[in-house]
């Protein structure tokens, strides 16, 4: 049956229409084709209840009875119409005849023979008689037991009826004609809207997803996203997905970049203590292990860029472990304890700057892996003191505020520079970008308090402008 039907939806509808337009035709043609029948026949019915009425008064009237067999014809009654049948059967035969054009016919024998067995109740009722046609008939007693017996032809009801279902067939058609004409006109400007949309659709299809930056996106005109039609709630949808598409093509461009970015940073990270211990290595082999100052300087040298690298390695493996949502131990920290013990070693590494605690009085606690939150407030103050002057007052605080914990740390330096601000927790991101080592390191310390902050459920922010650089992280309480 589907194979039958057409492929596009408008002409499924346009069959749809036609096959109902044609199911409704035909129904109605035989309702009508019935009902008219019925009223024909009831019509016809009572001209021939009264046709028997006379001819049964007509007979009654008669002194001697009907003539019998051969012996002249029966008697007409007034007012009957060509083609109406009489017949009477006796006690000494059975005698009919039929009106004619301005004469009465005999009936034959075998009509004669058929109408015998009419039953006398006065029904009417529909007999082939042989020789003469189709008849309506009824058959009614006498008072002297003679069976009287009255017919019409139901030749004008049968051609009034094929008149009539003939026009219904030829108004049915002309309906279905009319209904696939209209009908696929009518279509067709309803589904413009829904073919619209599959041309947005289609126009989506054809830009260049797989790789690269898409700007923009195509949408559904506003006027084809009315949410109370079925086309509008489709468009309204598709918007709605082009959206989430173009939002996931714009991070997906963006996580590309970023991946682009870390590889050459990391590349040339890793390349330039490389490249120093080729060089001494060089160095030795060239003139010989035996002079001990030049061998001392190349192992110390090789010795200090292995653990530069070594440490940045293991930085980009813990931002990978990370990435990865691996999951990190919960126990109970106090970190109250880890900025006290991170700002005293502080202290001692870098007794050039000022370093204050602004903690309450009671211990803060948190639910987190305490080597990595160690990790967090150590990088914090270790970028304070790389970006700061000496002399620079550093403050580590920790506070409650609407249902968290937020950790500080504070300077009264020179400030993040505005261009790096925006990006000042990206990876490898530093204000030196002509990347030699006048200051900093390898720019992974804040991606990793970001990294770490968020693996415990919070955020990590920055507000700097000069004299005054606050660095918050906020973890659940």
């Amino acid at each position: 049956m589907r194979r039958l039907l057409p492929a596009t939806l408008t002409g499924r509808l346009v069959v749809t229409t036609v096959l109902l337009v044609a199911v409704v035709g035909l129904t109605v043609s035989i309702l009508a084709t019935v009902t008219m029948q019925s009223y024909l026949n009831g019509r016809l019915d009572q001209q021939l209840h009264s046709t028997l009425d006379r001819t049964t008064r007509e007979f009654d009237r008669l002194p001697d009875g009907p003539p019998p067999n051969g012996e002249g014809n029966l008697p007409v009654p007034l007012g009957q119409g060509a083609g109406t049948l009489t017949a009477v059967m006796t006690a000494e035969g059975r005698r009919g005849d039929i009106i004619g054009e301005g004469k009465q016919v005999d009936l034959p024998d075998a009509a004669l023979t058929v109408l015998t067995n009419v039953p006398a109740d006065r029904s009417a009722r529909t007999m082939e008689l042989p020789g003469v046609g189709t008849y309506r008939v009824i058959a009614t007693e006498g008072p002297d037991g003679n069976v009287v017996v009255a017919g019409l032809p139901t030749d004008p009801v049968e051609e009034i009826l094929a008149s009539l279902f003939l026009w219904e067939i030829l108004l049915t058609l002309a309906g279905i004609v009319a209904a696939g004409v209209v009908g696929r006109t009518i279509v067709q400007r309803q589904l413009r809207p829904l073919r619209d949309v599959a041309a947005t659709a289609h126009q989506v299809a054809a830009l260049p997803l797989a790789a690269g930056e898409v700007t923009t996106t195509p949408r559904v005109p506003r006027e084809l996203t009315d949410p109370a039609t079925e086309v509008g709630r489709v468009g309204d949808a598709l918007n709605v997905l082009l959206d989430h598409v173009e939002r996931a093509l714009d991070d997906r461009h963006a996580s590309e970049q970023r991946v682009r970015r870390f590889v050459a940073d990391a590349s040339h990270e890793l390349r330039t203590p490389l490249t120093t211990i080729a060089g001494y290595t060089e160095l030795v082999r060239r003139t010989g292990s035996d002079d001990p100052v030049v061998l001392r300087q190349a192992v110390e040298k090789v010795e200090a860029e292995s653990a530069r690298m070594s440490s940045l390695v293991s930085d980009l493996l813990l931002l990978a472990r990370l990435d990865s949502r691996r999951p990190l131990d919960r126990d109970a920290v106090d970190l109250t304890r880890l900025v006290m013990e991170a700002v005293a070693d502080r202290r001692v590494l870098d007794p050039s700057r000022r370093w204050r605690l602004d903690l309450p009085e009671a211990p803060v606690e948190i639910a987190g892996d305490e080597l990595r939150l160690h990790q967090l407030v150590t990088n914090l103050l270790t970028n304070a003191t790389r970006h700061t002057p000496e002399g620079t007052s550093i403050t580590a605080g920790l506070a409650h505020a609407d249902g968290a914990v937020l950790l500080t740390v504070h300077d009264d330096g020179p400030g993040v520079d505005p261009q790096v601000l925006p990006r000042v927790f990206d990876r490898f991101a530093r204000g030196d970008s002509s990347r030699r080592r006048t200051s900093g390191g390898a720019g992974l310390g804040t991606s990793i308090v970001r990294a770490i902050a968020e693996a415990h459920g919070g955020t990590a922010t920055v507000d700097s402008r000069p004299s005054s650089t606050t660095f918050s992280v906020s973890f659940p309480a």
